[in-house]
């Protein structure tokens, strides 16, 4: 292989990947590869598909409308990442778009829509999160593409929630000032993180959360942040503390 050869373009894949395979690539995907960064026969690229880590591929047939790739080499195994959920109150449109992208690269594994009394954007586009996450993985090295599930009410998910997975919400009444003092001597395992609407949970909705053992409610600081703003936050609060970054 010559150092021209790998190009920078990193693309997400559904086939299973390994020495020798043949990938076909979609038509969205041929174009790219082929009209937009003007690749021939032979350049190579890296891929992914989530469950079988990076490779190095070459594509093997080119047309004008068609493209597929031949997996060399592994580069990188695959890693599991840190078992979080994220679940949230939909926002509208290009806020909703950033908030998926920067889940992606904080490393959540499932994207959980939830509409409470206070949502206001209550049609999700599920394709456009998950293609949304699927960029954000192949723009920033991400191995893992988080699952995307149908958008439920905070009463139905709390209703079938698995208690051995503990909820962490932002909670401006939160009782510890200190989020990380909150999240001290917590134990590792399984975690999903809620942000709510802007407007913040209703009363009701947030007595049912601290009515249930295995919510931790926590402050995000002295200011109110705005929902997409307070994900960052939490999230980097979580994996600070619990996940992957200790």
């Amino acid at each position: 292989m010559t150092a021209e050869k790998l190009t920078d373009v990193r693309m997400f894949v559904a086939a299973p990947l390994s020495v020798g395979a043949s990938v076909t690539c979609t038509p969205e995907q041929a174009n790219y590869l082929v009209n937009v960064m003007r690749l021939a026969a032979g350049a190579e690229i890296l891929v992914f598909n989530g469950r079988d880590g990076e490779w190095r591929a070459r594509l093997a047939e080119v047309g004008k409308r068609r493209c597929s790739l031949e997996c060399l080499a592994l580069v990188r195994p695959q890693r599991a990442g840190p078992d979080v959920h994220y679940v949230f109150a939909p926002l509208k449109h290009a806020r909703l778009d950033y908030m998926v992208q920067k889940a992606t690269e904080l490393g959540v594994a499932h994207l959980q829509p939830v509409l409470t009394r206070r949502t206001v954007a209550t049609r999700v586009n599920l394709e456009r999160m998950q293609a949304n996450a699927i960029e954000a993985a192949e723009q920033c090295g991400v191995l893992r593409v988080p699952t995307v599930g149908e958008p439920l009410k905070l009463e139905a998910l709390l209703a079938n929630w698995d208690a051995g997975r503990r909820l962490i919400f932002g909670d401006e009444a939160a009782e510890v000032a200190s989020p990380l003092a909150a999240l001290a001597g917590m134990a590792s395992g399984p975690l999903a993180v809620l942000i709510g609407p802007e407007g913040g949970f209703d009363p009701a909705e947030r007595t049912l959360l601290l009515e249930k053992s295995y919510a931790t409610a926590i402050s995000l600081g002295p200011r109110v942040m705005r929902a997409d703003t307070a994900a960052v936050a939490a999230l980097a609060l979580v994996n600070a503390a619990l996940g992957d970054w200790r």
